[in-house]
């Protein structure tokens, strides 16, 4: 399986250089539990200065309101509850929000620790799952009185899920260097199985072609140009699909 890295200032240009590489580098591999194959490589995306403009990508599928829902049921838990309801096998948020407060606690104790680290994986629940836990474990590491933050994926789907990731950890290690009184620092995005299905190659060929047009800083949005104000705007509609859902 090839190795790559990409590296970036921002999260749109190390993720557009991620699909690029994708693109041109990926294998074309089976994928027998979904009956397909895909294109896949080992990705490892470092991105220098997470919450630098331009934060948006238009490579992605949705727009304001899904990367707002998705913000949210990363740090808030507002899907949560459909774990209890046994539709869905875990959250990330469920996985993870216990363990915040040792991540804090631990990095204030000692700021040099290499002990911050929250595993999302579930050995009980994820062993012979249909549906295991993609994300396997967050560190967090205070250097030059920066937070960094390296996430490690078993699985990653390039095009309709790793924008979005990044995206909502980089918030989560915005919020976690708030409470601890530090900026924040690089961020890496490690997926062992960086990858596209074979229904979507025609997606991956049409962003790379948007990025070859208009250049690796070229599809992107300002987050606090707009989007921000959007995306909050949107949080009281899905607030109440929320609520939809959970007396449903």
């Amino acid at each position: 399986m090839r190795e790559i890295l990409v590296e970036g200032r921002t999260l749109p240009e190390t993720y557009h250089k991620a699909l690029l590489a994708l693109h041109r580098d990926g294998e074309v591999t089976d994928c027998a539990d979904w009956n397909t194959t895909q294109k896949e490589v080992s990705m490892t995306m470092h991105v220098l200065e997470p919450l630098a403009e331009p934060a948006i990508s238009k490579c992605f599928i949705g727009g304001p309101r899904e990367l707002e829902q998705y913000r949210m049921e990363m740090l808030d838990g507002i899907l949560d509850f459909e774990v209890a309801k046994g539709n869905w096998a875990y959250t990330y948020h469920l996985r993870y929000a216990d363990q915040v407060p040792f991540i804090i606690d631990e990095l204030k104790r000692n700021p040099s620790s290499r002990r911050a680290v929250m595993t999302i994986r579930d050995k009980e629940a994820d062993m012979g799952s249909e549906d295991p836990a993609c994300l396997q474990h967050i560190q967090y590491f205070i250097r030059d009185g920066k937070l960094c933050c390296k996430v490690m994926f078993r699985s990653n789907d390039a095009c309709k899920a790793s924008f979005m990731n990044a995206f909502a950890l980089i918030q989560l290690q915005k919020r976690i260097a708030e409470s601890l009184g530090v900026t924040v620092g690089d961020y890496t995005h490690r997926a062992n199985s960086y990858h596209c299905y074979e229904k979507d190659f025609q997606m991956l060929d049409n962003y790379v072609r948007l990025i070859e047009k208009e250049g690796l800083d070229g599809p992107v949005f300002d987050y606090e140009d707009g989007w921000d104000e959007i995306m909050e705007e949107e949080r009281e509609g899905i607030l109440q699909q929320v609520e939809e859902l959970k007396n449903h």
